[in-house]
């Protein structure tokens, strides 16, 4: 506020002061937008600082925050003092219930997880509930692969699991050659 009195001739009133007169002078129903009171004033008062919008502009949002304009269809006007007052956005909050005397809840209790107590006994360990199908939960845990041949033999035998089924796609099947005899 310091800097903009330094701005302004020491003749002219206060901004809020020129802005409510504007306002009053113009006297319109729907209230008076910025251009019309920038212009009542400059009409009215001649010499203006510089800044004179970015001024009017600061002081127009500041008296409608404080309440001493209400802004409605980007028009300023005064207040109806027999309106009633401007609820907030959103759900009013619930009314709190006072407790009768006599009763005391004590200290309130603070955010978050209790410490735990050092002096307290360990828990009992977690004892397994079997589903009663007999089959362990989970995936099944992986068998390891046979290795080498059966007793010596000369034919493969293919990597299988427990149940005998070859694990992947099976290997393509190659027809053994046979000789053809060419006749001449």
């Amino acid at each position: 506020m310091a800097a903009e009195e330094v701005n302004k001739p020491k003749s002219l009133p206060p901004y809020s002061e020129m802005i409510l007169k504007a306002i009053e002078e113009l006297n319109d129903k729907n209230g008076s937008n910025k251009s019309s009171i920038s212009k009542h004033i400059e009409s009215t008062y001649g010499d203006l600082a510089a800044g004179h919008s970015t001024l009017l502009t600061d002081h127009l949002n500041k008296m409608k925050d404080s309440g001493e304009l209400v802004f409605l269809k980007n028009n300023y006007m005064k207040p109806d003092p027999n309106a009633p007052p401007k609820r907030g956005r959103g759900r009013p909050p619930k009314p709190k219930d006072s407790l009768p005397p006599g009763i005391d809840l004590g200290p309130a209790r603070p955010r978050g997880r209790p410490p735990k107590d050092p002096n307290a006994p360990p828990k009992p360990p977690k004892v397994k509930v079997s589903t009663g199908s007999g089959k362990p939960r989970g995936r099944p845990r992986k068998m390891a692969r046979p290795s080498g041949g059966l007793g010596g033999s000369t034919t493969a035998v293919p990597a299988s699991t427990a149940t005998g089924k070859p694990r992947g796609r099976p290997p393509k099947v190659k027809a053994p050659m046979t000789e053809v005899s060419v006749q001449q």
